[in-house]
């Protein structure tokens, strides 16, 4: 079965410096790749460059299938609503879901009665998890995730690792930069580390 997500012979600078060179890595069905290393490391360049938002000096990267990426920051407008901004990025995508839907993920989130609610009034953890409503909402195969768990409480944690479990059970991937593993326990699927100097 091909990758859902492939990368060859990767290779990043930044002003001047080189954060990875020669970087591969192969994202099978119902796989989870956790990206660690230190601060500055690379490991959101190397995230937003998969997700063709950023451009490697070399390499090349191949997706089959759909793919969302959720970055450090929530990337929700302080100006819409909690579901003004569910529905702007997923039509964004091309995707259109129902409003019960998304009142469903938000419920799913703990954000039950918060759709009118405008971002800019919520707490970090609460846009954190407001943006994992894509998730739940959407349909990519692979699931690009920068540091997810920042800004969550113990029952936030657990529902990233839940969700991240649900994706892969269904056969989806996920490639996620973190400081601390996302990965549920007793979960039987592949799993890698990958180690940015």
């Amino acid at each position: 079965m091909p990758a859902l997500l492939a990368a060859e012979a990767l290779s990043c600078s930044v002003a001047g410096r080189w954060l990875f060179r020669d970087l591969h890595l192969a994202l099978e069905p119902s796989g989870l790749i956790e990206v660690r290393g230190a601060n500055g490391s690379g490991k959101s360049t190397l995230l937003r460059g998969l997700a063709g938002l950023h451009a490697f000096q070399a390499g090349v990267v191949r997706r089959e299938g759909a793919l969302e990426y959720i970055g450090h920051k929530a990337g929700l407008s302080a100006r819409l609503t909690v579901f003004e901004n569910i529905r702007w990025q997923l039509a964004q995508r091309g995707q259109t879901t129902n409003a019960e839907s998304i009142r469903k993920a938000l419920i799913a989130v703990d954000l039950g009665g918060a759709e009118d609610d405008f971002c800019g009034a919520l707490s970090a953890g609460q846009l954190r998890r407001a943006a994992l409503v894509r998730l739940i909402v959407g349909s990519a195969s692979v699931w690009l995730l920068d540091e997810p768990l920042t800004a969550l409480d113990q029952d936030g944690v657990q529902l990233v690792k839940r969700l991240i479990a649900d994706q892969r059970d269904r056969g989806g991937g996920v490639v996620c930069a973190t400081h601390a593993s996302v990965r549920a326990p007793c979960d039987p699927h592949p799993f890698r580390t990958l180690a940015l100097a």
